[in-house]
């Protein structure tokens, strides 16, 4: 198991980007993976990465060979698996990669309460907001709502993201509220690098699609959430993002008559991976914890502590209603 050991440890300071990153992923210490590699260079007898004082690259021989390796580690791996799963235990290591803001917020515990259940199965979880190619990049799963397509990857839909706009009371207080998708062109929108300044809305006339001005990019959705609650602008989000602020009312809807297309979020999985008991296990228990209702959906239907004892609490004498405001077209 040597040399298994070697094509781990070359893998992950592939991954890392350095020695001791690799050894944080493997529970080693650095010398000991600069040891396996150093063995592992010795054995094929060329160099598998560039060394520097500030990095690791890999070199032509190390970046050609590198799939090769991950896919030799996953059908040692698959073995083993197999072999357990004959005498009834079910064990493995699986990679996933993860959305980062529904990472932090829901799917880290969805993942954590399945490796409770199955204390023989190890797993990676990459946190990133990009399309990625899980055969080219080394994933069983990665879960994402992008729309790309790859050859030889099967997606599984796994809940839909219903979206909204949003923005706090302030903002609209100061900038006037948008009563149609074409006043956003006088709005500052704040942008989701990967969904794009295209927003499209429906409408009893059909679909609706305005190009909006960024006053703010990023490709982190919490710092979208948060630029809006502090006032920074209107931002499309998935519920799953601002929902808690819409609850508390750090934020409001706006534009509710004009719906947003909701938007799938799916499991892809490389399709010599879909049929191995530990993924497929893995794809079932979060369709079980994501569907018919989603975590952040379950939230929205329980009442807040402090909503049920003002309610409670409340005088029963009913008062006049207050008049209603009219909303305000932006400020041009």
């Amino acid at each position: 198991m040597d040399t298994l050991s070697n094509l781990k440890a070359f893998v992950a300071t592939a991954d890392a980007g350095s020695f001791s990153g690799a050894a944080r992923q493997l529970g080693l210490v650095p010398s000991v993976i600069s040891k396996r590699i150093d063995q592992l260079e010795w054995r094929i007898r060329a160099p598998l990465f560039t060394r520097t004082t500030r990095k690791l690259t890999l070199t032509d021989v190390g970046d050609r060979y590198l799939r090769t390796v991950r896919e030799v580690i996953r059908q040692v791996d698959d073995a083993l698996t197999g072999m357990a799963r004959a005498s009834g235990g079910l064990e493995g290591h699986i990679r996933v990669k993860v959305p980062t803001t529904l990472g932090v917020l829901y799917l880290s515990d969805i993942l954590t309460g399945f490796l409770r259940s199955q204390p023989m199965i190890s797993m990676d979880i990459v946190l990133a907001d990009r399309s990625v190619n899980p055969i080219e990049e080394g994933f069983d799963i990665a879960i994402g709502a992008r729309p790309e397509l790859y050859g030889r990857v099967q997606d599984r839909p796994l809940c839909l993201l219903n979206r909204r706009l949003c923005a706090s009371p302030a903002y609209l207080e100061r900038r006037g509220t948008p009563l149609h998708p074409g006043d956003l062109v006088e709005h500052d929108c704040l942008v989701f690098i990967t969904s794009g300044t295209r927003w499209e809305f429906n409408s009893e006339q059909g679909m609706i699609g305005i190009d909006v001005r960024p006053k703010l990019q990023t490709n982190d959705g919490a710092a979208i959430c948060q630029a809006a609650i502090a006032g920074g602008g209107i931002a499309l989000m998935a519920d799953y993002q601002s929902g808690q602020a819409l609850r508390s009312g750090e934020l409001v809807e706006v534009l509710q008559p004009f719906e947003v297309p909701g938007i799938w979020l799916k499991a892809l999985v490389p399709s010599n991976r879909i049929e191995l008991p530990r993924v497929r296990m893995l794809l079932d228990w979060l369709e079980q914890n994501l569907k018919p209702l989603t975590p952040w959906e379950k939230m929205q239907q329980t009442p807040r502590p402090d909503a049920v004892n003002k309610k409670a609490s409340a005088s029963p004498v009913p008062r006049k209603p207050s008049p209603a405001k009219r909303s305000r077209r932006p400020n041009t």
